[in-house]
């Protein structure tokens, strides 16, 4: 009989996992992992510490890695899956990298981490649908560590439930119906190779040097370790043409992992293309005068009488001062608003003391003594950004954040800024897809939620506004104090929780 599992072996365990294939995995799934232990263990016959022994040496056998890639793999897919990343592939990737490589006539692509091989057939079909000719050369590689999907994949036999997003013409034009399973045709099957690769590797030949034209690395991401998913990104980026594109799982973000690609939103949805060269932002060429302060007795109230956010921000500044202008002044804590992993080399406490009380001229000011290589410091930018926005100079805002987004594509509080100058500036539709990227970069925010709830209540769209108030109440209980400083727009956890609680109500909600 198996001696019992002690919590040091599934830790140890949990440790090579990591190492060796790159896969993460928190304490909810400790138990998970002890029956994949143990069923290997009993498999080999072995005492688990000498399992773990030969398993953690350079020279474990490949077989048995092979094998736990199997046990421990997520591998649910289907066809078309996330169909507006296929829209945004079809009708703005591909024709871009066509007109790219029209000298060449040829397209690549890598589906990484392609499980069963509904991705990968998925492009094959958007594919054969959309080259202009039969000169052109297409080639599409898809990879896996997992050899039983893989074998899956080659047999290319699926169930109705692998089909269920996929168009019926698409469904009789390239499946036949054998039974219960549906078999796709060879010409699309013959489109794609199949290959057992460990995206954890640094593979020479699956990673060299610009040879892929898209790669879908699609719900990879999350179930790696933080420093597998950079390195992984960074093999994309090199392995990637000039311009070529990267597309992720909708719940997953390049922040904290790669600044090599400028963020893309088309379609619906969320995709990435690899820098070639910094590309100047369209900014406003006139700004927004701040109106006069004024003290008003409640954040609801205020919102009532003010046509945008911004403008209550503008308009608080009395109010702020009073609520929050302790004798001697109270020292703040300092956020961190830098990118995740970015050094900061400058004091902004006094700044931000600053901003606290609305002194926003004076922050100003101060922020301007920095020294001059301040000037590319994204915690700096922000900052400023921050102190524009909420003095009511808005194209100034807007060239800051055109300067952030330049250094740190991905930062979310600049999207957030730019969406209260956009609503500023009179465009409530640019106002919301800025949110919406804010949302993307980081679902935790909660002051764009906030925002896109104002905007569609505005807007008279009560059953869109509700579920963005619900869902920023939930996040402002968890705000990070620090974050509220900056983009609170001078109001405290629980005046912002008031708030949405009163605009649910109005919305036809529950608080």
């Amino acid at each position: 009989m198996m001696a019992p599992l002690g919590v040091a072996d599934v830790d140890r365990f949990r440790s090579i996992v990591a190492r060796r294939l790159g896969l993460s995995f928190d304490e909810a799934k400790l138990g998970f992992l002890a029956d994949v232990l143990g069923r290997r263990v009993e498999a080999h016959g072995q005492r688990c510490e000498v399992y773990l022994g030969k398993l953690d040496s350079v020279h474990s056998a490949r077989d048995e890695l092979r094998a736990l890639a199997s046990d421990l793999a997520v591998t649910e897919t289907y066809f078309f899956r996330n169909p507006d990343q296929f829209r945004a592939l079809a009708q703005s990737a591909l024709p871009s990298r066509l007109i790219a490589r029209a000298g060449v006539r040829k397209l690549s692509i890598l589906s990484a981490g392609c499980a069963s091989g509904e991705e990968a057939y998925s492009l094959a079909i958007t594919l054969r649908d959309l080259l202009p000719g039969a000169s052109w050369v297409s080639s599409i590689r898809a990879v896996d560590f997992n050899p039983t999907v893989l074998d899956k994949a080659r047999r290319a036999r699926y169930s109705a439930w692998s089909l269920r997003d996929t168009p019926p013409d698409v469904q009789h034009r390239w499946f036949t119906r054998e039974g219960r399973e549906f078999v796709l045709d060879e010409s699309v099957r013959g489109a794609v190779t199949f290959e057992e690769r460990n995206l954890a590797d640094g593979d020479h030949d699956l990673w060299a040097p610009e040879l892929y034209d898209v790669v879908f690395c699609r719900n990879v991401i999350m179930y790696l370790t933080p420093g597998t998913a950079e390195s992984l990104m960074r093999r994309i980026a090199r392995a990637l043409m000039p311009g070529g594109y990267l597309f992720l799982g909708h719940a997953e973000t390049l922040r904290g992992l790669s600044q090599d690609f400028h963020l893309q939103h088309t379609h619906g949805t969320f995709y990435y293309r690899l820098r070639t060269a910094l590309e100047p932002d369209e900014v406003l060429a006139r700004s927004v005068p701040a109106p006069g302060a004024v003290t008003l007795p409640s954040l609801p109230e205020l919102v009532e009488a003010a046509d945008t956010w911004v403008e209550i921000i503008a308009h608080a500044a009395d109010r702020i001062r009073v609520l929050s202008d302790a004798p001697g002044g109270t020292r703040v804590s300092r956020p961190n608003l830098a990118r995740p992993g970015a050094a900061t080399a400058w004091d902004l406490g006094r700044s931000l003391e600053l901003l606290k009380k609305e002194r926003f001229a004076d922050a100003l000011e101060l922020v301007q003594t920095l020294p001059s290589e301040s000037a590319r410091d994204p915690e700096v930018l922000l900052l400023r950004a921050v102190l524009f926005t909420h003095s009511g100079q808005l194209a100034c805002a807007e060239a800051v954040c055109a300067e952030l987004l330049q250094l740190d594509e991905l930062n979310g509080g600049a999207y957030y800024l730019l969406a209260l100058c956009r609503e500023g500036a009179g465009d409530p539709s640019g106002a919301v897809e800025q949110n919406r990227t804010a949302v993307y970069l980081d679902p935790s925010f909660a002051m764009p939620r906030l925002h896109l709830g104002l905007l569609a209540r505005r807007a008279g769209d009560h059953s869109a506004a509700r579920p963005e108030f619900e869902q920023a109440l939930f996040l402002l209980q968890r705000e990070d104090a620090s974050r509220l400083l900056m983009f609170g727009g001078g109001f405290g956890r629980e005046a912002l929780i008031d708030l949405c609680r009163s605009e649910l109500v109005a919305c036809g909600g529950r608080p």
